[in-house]
């Protein structure tokens, strides 16, 4: 019972996130939470801060002519760009994508933009209320540590980032679309074998990652 209120107490906390942020300066807010995540980061430190800014370049590159009409979102994971929000037409859409593929180390753009009206500061408010219960849940499934999986919700639509195995990605996108709210899951996890995995966990979490070999036990 105790877990269940802390749970749906951190869910709320980040739902109020998006009328925050105007308050709260962004390096509090994302300090914080980059802090407390990155120790059990599959990627390396370096490729966290250029993904961060990434990110920062991304939402300063939105060209002049078409920012009276678009809210974009930029998430940027392992050097993979995922775009996300509303704009006005397919011209603006295409100009968007066009200025973050020049942004340098970016690896690979999946653009979600739609097209039409932007979104109201409920339905962003709801979406962020959508991404903590997809994070809620991946940590309660007990399959998979949540900090491997970024979840960005747009619209009802949830979109996963990663660095998993076949069987993580499996879990996670189960988790995502059996959660309340969502009308679609987007899958945008690098799926990578087992061994390659085990070799980033190794070498990023040390001995951690690797559970302690049971001792032997003898009856008499």
């Amino acid at each position: 019972m105790q877990k269940t209120k802390l749970t749906l107490a951190a869910a709320a906390f980040i739902a109020t996130l998006p009328f925050l942020q105007g308050c709260v300066p962004a390096v509090i807010v994302g300090g914080v939470a980059a802090g407390a995540v990155s120790i059990h980061d599959r990627r390396s430190t370096g490729v966290q801060t250029d993904d961060e800014s990434t990110e920062w370049k991304a939402s300063l590159s939105v060209p002049k002519q078409y920012k009276e009409y678009t809210h974009a979102n930029f998430t940027s994971f392992n050097r993979r760009v995922l775009i996300t929000g509303e704009t006005s037409n397919d011209e603006a859409k295409a100009a968007i994508e066009a200025e973050v593929r020049k942004i340098e180390g970016v690896r690979d753009v999946y653009n979600e933009l739609g097209i039409g009206p932007m979104s109201s500061l409920g339905s962003r408010s709801t979406d962020a209320y959508i991404s903590s219960k997809v994070k809620a849940r991946l940590v309660d499934s007990n399959q998979l540590s949540a900090n491997h999986i970024k979840v960005f919700t747009e619209r009802a639509i949830v979109y996963l980032m990663g660095i998993v195995t076949e069987r993580e990605a499996k879990v996670a996108v189960a988790v995502a679309r059996t959660t309340a709210g969502v009308v679609k899951v987007v899958n945008a996890m690098e799926v990578l074998s087992d061994e390659d995995v085990r070799r980033i966990d190794e070498r990023t979490f040390g001995s951690r990652s690797t559970p302690p070999q049971s001792a032997p036990v003898e009856n008499r």
